[in-house]
């Protein structure tokens, strides 16, 4: 936040606390309380699609993969969820569990590549996403309005795959968006942390990921979980697609050219909640928060962009603090093998002395 603001004093040192102030007020920027809850609720409708996104980096993080190709597996469940709810007729609970099987499905093909053609998830995950998002373009079409090139409106032809609200909507002066997908989110996170930390298959997938020749002599089936892990996690992607799709609190655009920022920011989230499932709630909270309070600045002398660079660089520093963590480490066992070396060499001395 302190850089952001050393950046807003070179663009226009006269407004520059102003503008920074506006992007951590968010929805306080408002005058009137209901308006205020109107838009706090707004920014929760967007904060758990990207808690998700960030469990999908950090379940496959844990496992030693690195999955990029969650922006594509998110891609997969707004297709998925939009088609089956506009062109099927179908309701909620349907639209999310396909749109979670098919991130599954998809997440799949990293992991075989991984497995069987020692292809780097990377890679494999980077071009996915492409090849996911123009799949989006050309599927979507047939479920898009004729003047425009959105998506038809969930509320009007589709209202049988909204969401739920159960009461939601009233603790933030009516807004109809926050549904049960936030305490979904959060659910799948307490889920992620008890499979990864407390089950035999979250050992074997951290196993796995921390040395997988290891893991095979040990008898696991590295190529198994590699597999599984990746799918999981696309899983998880995709499923957090629906949780903002399904609330019809946007529309896709069919001639959408950049992959959904919001798999990318799943990097920064998992990252900046120290690759902990229930510090990727605060962490999203804390990213959507400031991306939303980007908004609120004069755009006339600055652009909304000041908040994604905010978000770019705690990736950085985050990296910087895992690097330096890793560099002390290192350090502390050099130490400690000088002392015992030391120690070993004095009892020695004093053996011959003897």
């Amino acid at each position: 936040i302190a850089i952001g603001y050393v950046v807003l004093l070179f663009i226009n040192p006269a407004g520059a606390g102003e503008a920074i102030a506006e992007v951590l007020k968010n929805f306080m920027h408002y005058s009137k309380a209901n308006r205020q809850l109107k838009n706090f609720g707004g920014t929760l409708v967007k904060t758990a699609p990207l808690i998700m996104c960030s469990l999908s980096i950090l379940f496959a993080f844990k496992v030693g993969l690195f999955n990029i190709g969650a922006a594509g597996q998110y891609c997969v469940g707004i297709c998925v969820s939009i088609y089956c709810a506009l062109a099927l007729g179908m309701g909620w609970v349907p639209c999310m569990l396909l749109a979670a099987i098919c991130g599954a499905l998809y997440g799949a093909i990293v992991g075989l590549l991984k497995s069987y053609c020692n292809v780097n998830e990377v890679i494999s995950g980077i071009m996915l996403n492409w090849i996911a998002l123009y799949s989006t373009n050309m599927i979507l079409t047939n479920v898009k309005e004729t003047t425009s090139p959105y998506t038809f409106h969930l509320g009007t032809d589709g209202p049988q795959a909204i969401l739920p609200t159960m009461g939601l909507d009233k603790l933030f002066a009516g807004n109809e968006k926050v549904t049960i997908a936030l305490p979904l989110s959060i659910l799948t996170a307490v889920l992620v942390l008890i499979v990864l930390e407390k089950t035999k298959f979250g050992f074997e997938l951290k196993a796995t990921g921390f040395n997988k020749n290891a893991a095979k002599y040990c008898g696991m089936a590295e190529k198994r979980n590699i597999i599984v892990s990746l799918m999981i996690s696309g899983a998880i992607a995709a499923l957090g697609a629906s949780f903002l799709y399904l609330t019809d609190f946007e529309q896709w655009s069919c001639t959408s050219s950049a992959v959904p920022a919001m798999g990318f920011n799943g990097i920064a989230v998992a990252f900046l909640g120290g690759l902990s499932p229930i510090g990727s709630i605060l962490s999203a909270f804390f990213i959507q928060y400031i991306t939303t309070g980007g908004g609120n600045v004069d755009l006339q002398v600055y652009c909304s962009q000041i908040s994604s660079l905010i978000s770019s660089l705690i990736i950085y520093l985050c990296a910087f603090v895992i690097f330096f963590k890793a560099f002390m480490q290192k350090q502390i066992a050099k130490r400690d093998e000088k002392k015992a070396a030391a120690l070993k060499a004095a009892e020695n001395k004093e053996g011959g002395e003897g």
